[in-house]
């Protein structure tokens, strides 16, 4: 394969969340592009799935059990990565959870679960690399947002503060960090075909969910993937700060 058919060759990329979804096609994209690839998720079942297609294929794969609430799985899923395969260039936060739902009658268990993973697992995840990237005057942080950062919507209050806090402080650590080498990306996707929306436990919200999606012509995770190895494999100048990837037919 050319060089320019593996942009990634020789960099090291860690994708939380990885066990499906866009996690897993963004793995799968990622070690394509010739990255090597430590995968990240909690259910650890389908991690070993995915090491063993992606190695296969003859890519360099670690696997990671990792819960990205808890800031010292984090801080060590990071040093593992640089210790087992020899560094990090490309962290992709994927890991998240849409409980969509009315705030009024809400379960706050909802709540906690989305600012925990949504939020703080992005900020443990970045913390825990961003020093070394910065001592080495290179790397990508890619965090996966949505449409949902950028346009409120009823019935999805919680889950639209989680992601404008993403926002927010991915283009604070942009400025941050962008002068010593270092690209802070989002990835905004609209609606995509994945398991989130089973995850919902509001019957109403669920419902609507669903029904959204059924009416239109839905992304699929290898869509957004691209988006994240376009992000990834820009030129050292090139930074692409964000990428907001909508479905054709949806509206807002």
């Amino acid at each position: 394969m050319t060089e320019a058919a593996r942009p990634l060759a020789g960099r090291v990329a860690l994708v939380t969340g990885a066990s499906s979804g866009i996690g897993e096609a963004t793995a799968v994209a990622l070690a394509g592009a010739g990255a090597a690839v430590a995968i990240g998720a909690r259910r650890t079942d389908r991690l070993d799935a995915l090491a063993a297609r992606l190695r296969d294929a003859g890519s360099a794969v670690l696997q990671l059990p990792l819960d990205v609430t808890d800031e010292q799985a984090c801080a060590g899923a990071v040093a593992r990565t640089r210790q087992e395969l020899g560094g990090l260039d490309v962290l992709v936060n994927n890991a998240g959870v849409m409980l969509l739902g009315t705030i009024a009658g809400a379960d706050p268990e909802d709540w906690r679960r989305m600012i925990q993973t949504n939020v703080m697992g992005v900020m443990y995840m970045t913390h825990a690399a961003i020093d070394g990237m910065v001592e080495q005057g290179s790397g990508d942080i890619v965090n996966m947002s949505s449409v949902a950062g950028r346009q409120a919507r009823k019935g999805a209050g919680v889950y639209n503060a989680s992601k404008w806090a993403v926002n927010a402080f991915s283009e604070s650590l942009r400025q941050e960090v962008t002068g010593r080498g270092v690209r802070i990306s989002l990835v905004e996707p609209g609606a995509v075909t994945t398991e989130l929306t089973s995850h919902i436990t509001q019957p109403e919200a669920k419902a609507a969910s669903e029904k959204m999606h059924a009416g239109m012509r839905a992304l699929h995770a290898d869509d957004i993937a691209r988006a994240v190895v376009y992000v990834a494999s820009q030129p050292p100048h090139v930074a692409v700060n964000e990428v907001l990837v909508r479905p054709t037919d949806q509206e807002r």
